[in-house]
């Protein structure tokens, strides 16, 4: 009997000259052209109806894995699905990097600095740690996927890794929102990476190390001594308690000198939300000593047009000032350590103005009404002491 499947061979797909339809069997056919050019072909009934579809060319595609393929398509038949109609909806499904460019593109729009946009193309643009899915069919990401990115610069990378799940699992949502994907985003961590990376917590290098807050004020009277941006920036970072990314960040349309406000963007804070710091007198003496400029423009700018300063410049001013056993991070904790220690103010204050996610219902309470005035205080009260370096001892209210 002859055989329903499999009729041709490597040596006659090879050596077929001759024009016309020549069956491999269960619907696979090599089609000949009178100009000799040779594809694979599969054709079936749908609704009563003959289809065909092509399988590309004898030069691309092998004799192997034309039958791969027909194999697929007879299986979506059974299946009853029409074998044509998925190749093209699968043709229409954009790759993960093109969403994640449309997903950058949307988000320089909304970025004040050209840093913020770099970091976002660090995580998931071209050449980024996300580059093994941006050639990925974004419905095709799968939970492994994504662990194959994040698992290498989990430990050795935490924050960049962090930051790359979170913009990964907003891009999946996006694509999920187009109705390009459908059931649970695979980047989602709360239920889901949770249970398969170990936590950030443990993941930590260990405190930064704080300069003991009764040495705070005599720095801050050396750094007063030197009229560099980045002493000014320094003493800024210190009086705010602010990140040291958040100042640098900072442009001069961040700030409400007449209400003494500088409200930091969600964007470029680490919890995501919007921050406003209270700006003591002394603060607002620095601010104006900057010369303030364009809404646009850096507040601490740097040497290059349109650029602020480095986020070295902190750490060469301590490396120069003989305190680098200490970190410009750790003036948080000293700001955090006085305030427990030396002052009345309640803890809720202190975290707020931290920008510490304290809780949910604390956390509201905090950010709403009278909380900026009660930070406000605190704050004023902080600048107080580091501008006075010899202190009596005496609580701050």
């Amino acid at each position: 009997m002859a055989r329903t499947i499999n009729r041709l061979s490597a040596r006659s797909v090879a050596t077929v000259k001759d024009a016309g339809m020549h069956a491999d069997g269960g619907g696979l056919y090599l089609r000949v052209t009178k100009a000799g050019s040779k594809q694979w072909v599969f054709i079936y009934r749908w609704l009563g109806r003959r289809r065909e579809i092509g399988m590309g060319g004898v030069l691309s595609v092998s004799l192997a894995r034309a039958r791969e393929k027909a194999a697929e398509a007879r299986a979506l038949v059974a299946d009853g699905l029409d074998p044509l109609t998925t190749k093209r909806a699968k043709a229409a499904v954009p790759t993960f990097g093109v969403i994640a460019d449309e997903f950058i593109a949307n988000r320089a729009l909304v970025l004040r600095s050209d840093k913020s946009v770099d970091r976002v193309k660090r995580c998931v643009g071209e050449k980024s740690f996300a580059e093994p899915l941006r050639a990925m069919l974004v419905n095709a990401v799968q939970t492994e996927d994504v662990l194959d990115v994040l698992k290498p610069i989990w430990t050795t990378k935490s924050e960049t890794a962090a930051m790359a799940r979170g913009y990964i699992e907003r891009i999946l949502d996006a694509a999920k929102a187009k109705g390009l994907r459908s059931g649970e985003n695979p980047a989602r961590w709360k239920g889901h990476l949770d249970h398969l990376l170990p936590a950030r917590q443990r993941l930590s290098r260990g405190h930064h190390a704080a300069m003991p807050f009764e040495d705070v004020p005599a720095f801050v009277a050396r750094l007063r001594e030197r009229q560099a941006t980045a002493a000014l920036g320094m003493e800024f970072v210190i009086l705010t308690a602010a990140r040291s990314g958040e100042a640098l960040g900072a442009t001069w349309g961040e700030f409400d000198l007449k209400a003494k406000v500088w409200t930091v963007p969600a964007d470029r804070m680490k919890a995501a939300r919007e921050h406003r710091v209270p700006l003591s007198p002394r603060v607002l003496e620095i601010l104006a000593a900057l010369n303030p400029g364009p809404a646009e423009a850096f507040v601490f700018a740097g040497q290059k047009k349109g650029k602020s300063l480095s986020s070295m410049a902190f750490e060469m001013i301590m490396r120069r000032m003989k305190v680098n056993e200490f970190t410009v991070h750790g003036m948080r904790s000293a700001f955090r350590d006085w305030t427990g220690e030396k002052t009345n103010f309640p803890r809720e204050v202190a975290e707020a103005a931290l920008a510490h996610t304290i809780g949910d219902a604390a956390e509201q309470a905090y950010r709403r009404g009278d909380a900026l005035e009660k930070r406000r205080k605190l704050m004023d009260a902080w600048a107080a002491y580091c501008g006075t370096p010899k202190r009596s001892g005496e609580r701050a209210e």
